[in-house]
């Protein structure tokens, strides 16, 4: 870690975001090729012509997997450029301004003109947990989002010292990287959840009506394209969160101590923290877990098997550990 430079961060971040976009795009692709293999064994298509089920998979792939890949592609490109839009609309946080927050926004211009980077626009999620969390595809298009309950129950220098461990994420690229993993991911749920509603209102709609084969065929299709979202979302994409690296929160914490020069502000803030980190608007939402710094999921969340398969905790270490990397630290500045 001590040969290990911002710069190494920066280029590191940078290109496990690319890595991360193909990984999305091939997973999502085998997926629908091994469902349609699925589908294909299932409904004994090879009874029903001279294909077998593999022949018969193929010659389909040529068809469906090139407008998987196209969407896929595309989703990526809305994710990076306007993925942080999502992630504020799904928290509900609206934006602090000097007119309604001039001390906050005070503390986020200062510790940013330290860093050395644009100050980031300022938003806030009325919740009384506290945690924090920042977005942003870059530096210039860069986000913080404060809950009401981490603003006014921190002291001034437990403010400063969050803050500056989430202008440290965008200093670092890590909001980048976490961007297109958040909205990647929701992206399974979210179509998993359109396509099961459609087939659903396609069945009430002919429920009075013979229903037709190709009728029939269709429900078939968005019903199975729905499973295999629903398990790309909940239990293959979490797998992408192993390219996470553990050392990223560290390192926003060193950055933050470095930048306000007081590791014990975020000392006291983490503790705090830890107490009472959940966030109604976020105690659902796993994929957005890693974004915050700390979990915001409801302790019954927090335990599920999702959380459990998903390797939720993989992407953050224990609070214990950066209390201590921490103190390290701070005897540095005694």
């Amino acid at each position: 870690m001590a040969n290990i430079t911002i710069y190494d961060f920066i280029k590191s971040n940078t290109k496990k975001t690319v890595l991360l976009m193909i990984l999305f795009i091939l997973s999502l692709t085998i997926m629908f090729y091994l469902g349609i293999l699925m589908i294909n064994g299932i409904t004994k298509i090879s009874e029903t012509s001279q294909m077998s089920v593999l022949t018969a998979t193929n010659h389909m792939a040529i068809d469906i997997l090139p407008i998987v890949s196209v969407i896929a592609i595309l989703w990526i490109l809305v994710s990076y450029y306007t993925g942080q839009n999502f992630i504020l609309s799904v928290t509900g946080a609206v934006e602090l301004t000097k007119q309604n927050a001039p001390e906050t926004i005070k503390i986020v211009e200062n510790i940013a003109i330290t860093a050395g980077l644009p100050i980031p626009k300022v938003y806030s999620i009325n919740d009384e947990g506290l945690n924090a969390f920042a977005t942003g595809r870059d530096p210039n298009h860069s986000y913080i989002v404060l809950t009401k309950g981490i603003v006014n129950k921190l002291e001034k220098s437990e403010l400063e010292g969050v803050i500056a461990h989430e202008i440290a994420h965008i200093r670092n690229r890590d909001t980048q990287l976490m961007l297109i993993m958040v909205v990647c991911i929701s992206f399974a749920t979210i179509a998993a959840e359109i396509l099961l509603r459609f087939a659903l209102t396609a069945r009430t709609n002919n429920s009075k009506n013979n229903r037709s084969a190709t009728t029939g065929g269709i429900q078939l299709i968005m019903v199975a394209s729905a499973i295999i979202l629903y398990v790309y979302g909940y239990l293959a994409a979490p797998l992408i969160r192993f390219a996470m690296s553990r050392t990223r929160e560290f390192q926003a914490d060193a950055t933050a101590a470095f930048i306000t020069r007081n590791p014990q502000g975020l000392m006291n803030a983490l503790i705090k923290i830890s107490e009472n980190s959940m966030v109604k608007k976020l105690s659902n939402k796993q994929a957005m877990s890693p974004l915050c710094i700390a979990n915001p999921l409801a302790k019954n969340k927090q335990k599920s098997f999702f959380a459990k398969v998903s390797g939720l905790f993989t992407t953050h270490p224990l609070i214990e550990d950066r209390i201590k990397a921490l103190q390290t630290m701070d005897r540095g500045y005694e």
